[in-house]
């Protein structure tokens, strides 16, 4: 009787998380003349699987198990269920028999329905597999599922995202590699790096080197110099040709440092 409280409950909660994940997605390509419910960085990862339904499908795939095993393991969702999971998954089923965006991921009907259905089986899913699970095996399940889930974003992501952005054209493969490269060395993974390189790349080659893109240019810059410092990437690239750090480098690096 506990299981299939659990399994009405998920599949209610599930088609209400589905609904506006979907629907907040699609909506995000209509701003600002719509408002959306959505994130940046949701945006960004659909635009870089260009509308291909395995592309949406395995970047979400990479994140489901690890929400799985956080589910599993620690009895809670994480953000990748509506940021990553159910978008995508939505985007991809869609897209598997109609190739148009505009008549499938940036419709917001359709994607509501398409989210709702995919919200309530994966968070049916992950609820009832997390419940099932007897307490002693959750250890094991954890001990699986993560190191699975980290060789797929850790690597397999940022290797499907890479091939995508040098698909799309030698600009876009410039630029995708070139911050790639820098988000690796910075942020430990080169998703983030790819995408706003194949935002940049596509953005010049719709529409030139125009006043946006030159914004979008100078703002990715500027996160990573940001991210590089208080990350303490710059100290560690000192560090790495054996040069000295400079004091005043040092003392900023210490009155801004937290505990």
């Amino acid at each position: 009787m506990e299981f299939v409280t659990i399994l009405i409950k998920s599949l209610i909660i599930g088609g209400l998380l589905g609904f506006s994940a979907g629907v907040g997605a699609a909506r995000m390509f209509h701003a600002p003349n719509t408002q959306a419910l959505g994130a940046f960085r949701t945006l960004g990862e659909m635009n870089a699987c260009q509308g291909d339904a395995v592309s949406h499908f395995s970047f979400g795939l990479g994140f489901f198990f690890n929400a799985w095993a956080s589910a599993v393991g620690a009895g809670a969702f994480t953000q990748d269920v509506t940021h990553r999971v159910v978008p995508n998954w939505a985007a991809a089923a869609l897209l598997y028999k109609n190739k148009d965006v505009s008549q499938t991921i940036q419709d917001p009907k359709k994607m509501g329905i398409a989210g709702t259905i995919i919200g309530m089986i994966v968070v049916a899913f992950l609820n009832s597999t997390a419940a099932a699970i007897p307490e002693a095996l959750q250890v094991t399940a954890v001990a699986v599922l993560v190191p699975a889930a980290t060789i797929l974003i850790d690597t397999v992501m940022p290797i499907i995202f890479w091939l995508a952005a040098i698909d799309a054209g030698r600009r876009t493969g410039f630029w995708g590699t070139l911050f790639g490269g820098f988000a690796q060395m910075i942020m430990g993974n080169a998703v983030p790096g790819v995408v706003l390189g194949i935002l940049i790349g596509k953005g010049v080659d719709d529409q030139g080197w125009s006043r946006i893109t030159r914004i979008i240019l100078f703002a990715a810059i500027l996160l990573f110099i940001l991210s590089g410092f208080f990350r303490g990437f710059d100290l560690e690239l000192l560090e790495s040709f054996k040069l000295s750090v400079p004091d005043w480098l040092d003392n900023v690096h210490e009155i801004i440092k937290t505990e």
